[in-house]
């Protein structure tokens, strides 16, 4: 347990969330470019350009604000009193991470597959993954916030 922090635990929180807010923005908006790429030609410039946007947005945004939310996440859990280890909320709250992570990595994985132009999936795959970290975002929360278990 780390009691040194406790003096700065709003401070950790706060970066949490903002870190978390950062994260969510671009897996919500990583998907929905996916679509539009999909509409490209491959090789045109409007498919170059996509892959401009992608690769900045995962690593100027999505990757950086993944491993705060991490950092801070990890530090806030190992402060006295933040946790209640003994309910179950964040056992759920722990999978419903892990899940975000790997959609994350299928993310990625997809990506590389666009700037490689070995796309395999249609705009309508991408449009129902992109309801993947939406639905993984209200377990989350609903754990955080109501925790119910």
């Amino acid at each position: 347990m780390i009691v040194s922090l406790l003096p700065y635990a709003l401070w950790i929180k706060a970066f949490h969330v903002i870190s978390v807010i950062a994260w969510m923005a671009g897996q919500f908006y990583l998907p929905r470019l996916f679509v539009y790429h999909c509409q490209a030609k491959v090789g045109s410039e409007e498919s170059e350009r996509f892959k401009v946007m992608e690769r900045k947005l995962l690593r100027m945004i999505i990757n950086p604000a993944m491993i705060l939310a991490f950092i801070f996440g990890i530090l806030l859990a190992l402060m006295p009193g933040m946790i209640n280890w003994n309910a179950k909320w964040w056992v759920v709250k722990l999978v419903a991470i892990l899940l975000l992570t790997a959609y994350h990595g299928a993310c990625v994985l997809w990506w590389k597959q666009f700037l490689n132009d070995q796309n395999r999936h249609s705009e309508n795959y991408y449009r129902l993954m992109n309801e993947v970290p939406t639905v993984l975002m209200i377990v989350i929360v609903i754990m955080v916030v109501v925790q119910p278990f």
